[in-house]
């Protein structure tokens, strides 16, 4: 029996995660938001003997798959057939232990969804509206929020969508747009009639209200009540299941011809068609029974169509249980940055595994310990090598390696027999026994950081243990004591085995096979004999290795190119200056001069000095390029174009008699102005 659920043991347990968008892989930001922390509370329950079920799959459908195929001019089928694999398969490597990852676009899927749909239908729980939305006459079709740009009211952004300007964050109907006009073809849509099927939010109002606001204002997360709460006393309004797509789940009616079921109604039905895909006529218990709980995990950008709008679908069909939590997480941001996929500001989950192979753990152990649980947090390379090297190398692995090496050299790797045990041994068999109730309290009430702390905080006992009893010097005199004292030191280790696993399952499995340890559960934890007297150990292999310098110093320089590249991407030529008459143009001489001689003025980190054949002698010409020209002599004998009127001027000491054109190219470079072939000094440029 699990330790907060005494008064109420289920049966089972319904454990479904954010469905990810399969028009890209999996980052980081959703491993700490989703997927770790849902798969150590699947582990848990299942070392704790539990009827576990941990669905996941890819989310298939939607505008930013069509768009992302129109771009790369291939079908959406060809999307999500792509990134569909790289997500189950990085997943499976990095050990999320889904009991079924399927996909949204499956025949089993459509046909689930469209049944749904259809019942509710039948049984009048829509309502019709017909409405006016934008049409593009040339594509002839319907133009999805995302198929529309135009100029923000609020900020003046002239690339905001019809559904977010992504300039000043500010959410919009596509109607609201300053000089609206197609993604499809470019020209200006028209407003033309539509009926859609609407879910009537605002008759559930009044139930909801009860269910969150009262039945689970204690146990719900404040982040995630505080937004249901903002929805709810802001007055729900219906909310169109259908839409106007050509890519989706068909919506099963004559009449709705070129409709398809909108994508945040057809996916969470996903979690209860992959259920049906894996248990067959079996599927009903996991969904329709008071004695099955259900756990949805999921990031805050989800939280009211899991909390509201999910809830009021299996609601509306009636035979179905609702949530019983709902563990949401804020958002992790990168290197000081919010993670952005648009613009690449991310850590791949599938570059990461090639990058660190064998280092499953290291990440999952760190974006645990760096959880946005509360509030946004940040990843840094730098916090990644440290918690590998001073925590899990320098405690968890020291501790463990010192125990087996000693086992071996004092005992030829058998565990020894506990003998008289001392006071401090008391102490820490009396405090041992406490890890596995404190880790699992946390656990089950989703505060996995705290959980993480406590199971290597038994490591840190451990150390603590080796360090007082000192049985590499007890040894000689005392080998029964040392007996004692490894033996005891072991069963830390084959606790710790137990413990770790829902957090670093790869590195519990190593210590299980070092230990030779038999199958356990976590109601073996706690206990000072789990590992049996004269157990042959293998020999020791290292948990976990240190990660250089060299290899974070790769990934950050990788992000700093990334940054780079987005700010070359996001240059936009200056606004034009105020219009000047042409008589005063005409006042300034530009003439093309050789360059003579160039050096560097001393003690002006930023000035060259020119000496310049105007074709009237020659003339001295001070510029501040020397940051982009460290070898000016190089420039000799080169042809620029430089302002022959200029009053002249003491820089640093030197008289300047004009000034050199230059051009700042979009990544900031300074390049001198030069005429494509050469021509007689003196000559005017105009």
């Amino acid at each position: 029996m699990t330790y907060t659920e005494k008064d109420h043991h289920f049966k089972r347990y319904t454990v479904t995660s954010a469905l990810p968008y399969a028009n890209g892989p999996v980052h980081i930001g959703h491993l700490a938001g989703v997927y770790v922390p849902a798969d150590i509370y699947v582990r848990y329950l299942r070392a704790q003997g539990e009827d576990v079920m941990f669905i996941g799959g890819s989310d298939e459908h939607g505008v930013p798959i069509t768009i992302k195929a129109r771009k790369e001019g291939v079908t959406p089928q060809d999307i999500v057939d792509r990134y569909h694999k790289i997500i189950k398969d990085s997943f499976a490597e990095l050990g999320i232990s889904f009991d079924i990852y399927s996909r949204t676009s499956s025949a089993e899927h459509h046909a689930t969804a469209a049944a749904y749909f259809k019942k509710l239908y039948d049984e009048g729980k829509f309502i019709e509206k017909v409405s006016q939305q934008y049409y593009d006459e040339e594509a002839q079709q319907f133009l999805a929020d995302r198929y529309i740009t135009g100029t923000c009211p609020r900020c003046g952004n002239e690339h905001a969508y019809g559904d977010q300007c992504e300039a000043c964050g500010t959410s919009l109907n596509a109607t609201d747009l300053i000089n609206p006009k197609s993604a499809l073809s470019g020209s200006k849509p028209v407003l033309k009639e539509t009926k859609h099927w609407f879910l009537p939010l605002d008759q559930d109002e009044p139930w909801l209200r009860q269910w969150i606001l009262e039945q689970h204002k204690e146990d719900w997360k404040s982040n995630v009540y505080g937004q249901c709460k903002s929805w709810i006393d802001a007055g729900l309004q219906p909310r169109a299941v259908t839409r106007d797509l050509d890519w989706g789940v068909k919506v099963p009616l004559d009449e709705a011809n070129g409709k398809v079921l909108y994508v945040w109604f057809d996916a969470p039905i996903g979690y209860i068609s992959f259920t049906k895909q894996l248990k067959g006529n079996d599927w009903e218990k996991w969904w329709k029974d008071n004695d099955t709980k259900l756990v949805h995990f999921i990031g805050k950008d989800n939280i009211v169509f899991h909390c509201i709008i999910f809830p009021s679908m299996l609601h509306a069909d009636g035979s179905y249980i609702l949530p019983d939590n709902v563990p949401a997480n804020e958002f992790l941001n990168l290197e000081g940055d919010k993670i952005s996929t648009s613009r690449n500001w991310a850590v791949w989950l599938h570059e990461y595994l090639k990058d660190f192979p064998g280092k499953q753990d290291v990440l999952r152990y760190t974006l645990c310990s760096n959880a946005p649980e509360t509030k946004d947090n940040d990843f840094t390379w730098k916090d990644f090598q440290l918690k590998n090297n001073s925590e899990l190398v320098a405690i968890l692995g020291n501790f463990v390696n010192r125990t087996i090496v000693l086992t071996h050299k004092f005992f030829e790797g058998r565990v020894p027999a506990q003998g008289t045990l001392s006071e401090l041994d008391n102490s820490v068999i009396a405090e041992l026994k406490t890890f596995p109730e404190r880790i699992g309290r946390s656990i089950e009430t989703y505060r996995f950081r705290e959980a993480l702390a406590e199971m290597m905080n038994l490591a840190r006992l451990g150390n603590k243990y080796l360090t007082e009893t000192e049985p590499w010097k007890l040894f000689k005199t005392d080998p029964e004591r040392t007996a004692t004292v490894l033996n005891l030191a072991l069963q830390i280790c084959a606790n710790l085995a137990v413990v770790c696993a829902p957090f670093i399952p790869f590195t519990a499995d190593k210590m299980h096979r070092m230990l030779n340890l038999q199958s356990l559960g976590w109601r073996d934890a706690g206990r000072a004999d789990i590992l049996a007297c004269d157990t042959q150990l293998e020999q020791p292999e290292l948990l976990f290795e240190k990660i250089e310098d060299a290899a974070i110093e790769a990934q950050v320089n990788r992000l700093l190119e990334t940054k780079r590249q987005n700010e070359l991407n996001a240059w936009q030529p200056a606004a034009v200056k105020p219009t000047v008459a042409f008589d005063d143009f005409g006042k300034v001489d530009i003439r093309v001069g050789t360059v003579l001689e160039c050096t560097k003025v001393p003690k002006a980190d930023k000035l060259l000095q020119f000496r310049i054949d105007d074709g009237m002698g020659s003339r001295t010409i001070v510029s501040g390029i020397a940051k982009y020209y460290p070898e000016p002599e190089k420039l000799v004998g080169m042809q620029v174009c430089f302002i022959a009127n200029f009053e002249p001027r003491k820089l640093k000491g030197v008289v300047s008699e004009g000034m050199i054109l230059s051009a700042e190219d979009k990544d900031g470079r300074l390049v001198l102005i030069t005429p494509s072939q050469l021509v007689t000094p003196g000559v005017n440029v105009g």
